[in-house]
């Protein structure tokens, strides 16, 4: 994330947490601060990276996009 007076550089992690906050926090209630790292790491490692299409990739995951950069 930026310093102040960079705004568009925080668009992008800002509209992340905001899909965090809305798709998976908000729905749930932590017991310890340790489940709910644990939780929020499951969800983006186990949906955000590998199932979740985003459109501003074409409607393609964030790991098929990378491995497709990889592999070029």
């Amino acid at each position: 994330m930026s310093r102040r007076a960079n705004c568009w550089d925080n668009a992008v992690m800002e509209s992340f947490f905001k899909t965090l906050k809305v798709e998976r926090t908000h729905l749930l209630r932590y017991d310890t601060r340790a489940l709910a790292k644990l939780d929020i790491v499951d969800w983006i490692e186990g949906f955000y990276n590998h199932r979740r299409m985003h459109s501003s990739i074409n409607y393609k995951t964030p790991a098929d996009v990378e491995s497709s950069l990889m592999a070029a």
